[in-house]
């Protein structure tokens, strides 16, 4: 294969700007080898049980996606912040809408909590983060989609494995062909399966004999919570909580990783937001803290963790969570956002981690991706001036190195 393609990284000088995605430029000999890969691809797909019928016409008109290309190269200058992530997934009008639909489907909703275990509120709560109730569940075809990202070489085992499941969908007759669109990197449906999701997990829950996660609202919940009970959901406990933490606490406890029992955090002084207890559950729990030392904390539990293996994202699992209590009427977080919660930019990253260093917290190379060390420097320099040592790299803490530089 000659050269991809080359890229012109076009960069912004706002958060809005740098939401562009770099513009790929693409040959006439990117297009003649990729159609090459195409036909090569074609005899392996048919070695996998693709029918022919199915090649012929899903590749009909596919071609090399710029589109798709420029977005799977997309790397935001600026990071959200957990209040601004959440403020987006979690707003009054998703809160509101899956109010509406919890009340209009609970009937065939406590039908799949019997069968899985799911509550309902949060299989709303994941279709409204994933495709706003079912109103964008995405325009890109998705063989040409798969196809584009199976040529890259950067993931092309991934997508190629994708890819031929996707082909099996339609070769099975679940789909339409021109139907088939969806995120520009093949996730699909109402509540965005991958290929291999959509073949393992889905249910023909209505008896049609096709499962189909577009447009039958049984399939796309019963599927869902097929999913999740095969991603280990215990429907004995809720995601997590809000919690408050004691005057001097120990953020290295707040990893989201470590363990520990309920009886335990209590020991520690944390309660739940009122003031009361925490719950006397014989469970583990790990303390999240998503922004930084003004809150807010989650102990968060297992289902918390079975979320993420829908979406390895801490904030994603969280607006999950309490997206799903906010459908069911629970109050909104007790911690509130700073006045000075903004986005750090690569470039002011790299301006903390060459201050710490400067101050002697040594965080090595200032590449702008705050890791372990960098968080490990910024907890010393916390501790040393008398700040919760939560090792945040928040725009406050830049502040105040920049202060501190004076």
């Amino acid at each position: 294969m000659s050269a991809l393609f080359s890229l012109v990284l076009l960069v912004g000088f706002s958060a809005q700007a740098s939401q562009k995605a770099p513009t790929v430029i693409l040959t006439e000999a990117d297009h003649q080898a990729f159609q090459a890969w195409v036909e090569d691809f074609k005899p392996k797909a048919r070695a996998e049980g693709i029918s022919q019928a199915t090649l012929d016409k899903a590749f009909s008109g596919v071609k090399l996606n710029q589109r798709v290309l420029e977005l799977d190269r997309h790397q935001p200058e600026f990071t959200r912040t957990f209040w601004q992530y959440l403020e987006s997934a979690v707003s009054d009008w998703r809160i509101q809408r899956g109010k509406e639909m919890y009340a209009a489907h609970r009937e065939l909703l406590d039908e799949v909590t019997k069968q899985y275990g799911i509550p309902g509120r949060f299989l709303v709560a994941f279709w409204g983060l994933e495709t706003n109730y079912g109103n964008f569940t995405g325009s890109f075809p998705v063989i040409e989609s798969l196809a584009t990202l199976s040529y890259d070489p950067r993931r092309s085992a991934f997508f190629t494995k994708q890819l031929i499941y996707a082909l099996r969908i339609l070769d099975q007759g679940h789909i339409p062909f021109e139907q088939m669109k969806g995120s520009w990197a093949g996730a699909m449906g109402q509540t965005q399966f991958m290929p291999e999701n959509y073949l393992r997990y889905t249910i023909d829950a209505d008896g049609t004999g096709r499962k189909d996660m577009w447009n039958s609202l049984e399939d796309v919940f019963h599927s869902s919570g097929n999913f999740l009970k095969n991603l280990g959901w215990q429907a004995e406990q809720t995601w997590g909580r809000e919690v408050t933490l004691p005057k001097n606490f120990d953020f290295a406890l707040a990893d989201g990783r470590t363990q520990r029992s309920l009886a335990e955090w209590q020991q520690l002084g944390i309660r739940q937001t009122d003031g009361s207890n925490l719950p006397t559950a014989d469970f583990n729990a790990a303390l999240l803290i998503p922004s930084d030392y003004r809150g807010p904390a989650f102990l968060v539990y297992h289902n918390f963790n079975v979320i993420k293996r829908w979406n390895m994202s801490n904030n994603y699992a969280v607006a999950v969570g309490h997206l799903a209590d906010r459908i069911i009427d629970a109050p909104p977080l007790s911690a509130k956002k700073p006045a000075d919660d903004a986005a750090l930019s690569r470039a002011q990253i790299i301006e903390m981690q060459q201050r710490l260093n400067q101050l002697g917290y040594d965080v090595g190379g200032a590449d702008g991706i705050p890791g372990a060390r960098t968080r490990n420097g910024i907890r010393a320099f916390q501790i040393a001036n008398n700040i919760p040592a939560d090792g945040a790299p928040t725009m406050n803490i830049l502040n105040r190195l920049q202060q501190t530089a004076h």
